[in-house]
């Protein structure tokens, strides 16, 4: 039997649960509209940062904008490097979560990057 490690758990969950929201679709449109078009050689790169952009909306709402009233927090807009330090001290323990600490830890640096780049540039 193939167990998967927790991290990978709770990322492949989050990943079903925004493909059975309809949470995907939000993400396929470029997050800002004066961002410029990225490059062919860029556009596999681009996508991965999506997948990855799309777990999250399963909790912090479609394109990371929470529904109001929400305790989960809104990541659409905030500046990235913000963004970046909470999923890094999520990761290390620094600050304590419920899943959160679980979810980052199934993220390289670079895909934290990524990711935090991706809602900070949401509009």
């Amino acid at each position: 039997m193939t167990t998967i490690p927790r991290p990978a758990v709770f990322v492949r969950l989050a990943l079903l649960a925004s493909a059975l929201c309809g949470a995907q679709p939000a993400l396929s449109a470029e997050p800002a509209a004066s961002a410029p078009a990225a490059a062919p050689a860029a556009a596999p790169a681009a996508q991965h940062v999506r997948i990855h952009a799309a777990a999250c909306t399963s909790c912090h709402g479609p394109s990371g904008r929470a529904p109001e009233g929400s305790t989960i927090p809104s990541l659409a807009g905030r500046q990235q490097a913000e963004l970046l330090a909470q999923l890094q001290a999520f990761r290390s323990g620094a600050r304590p979560a419920t899943v959160m600490h679980q979810i980052a830890k199934g993220y390289t640096d670079e895909q934290l990057a990524a990711i935090a780049a991706w809602f900070a540039n949401v509009r």
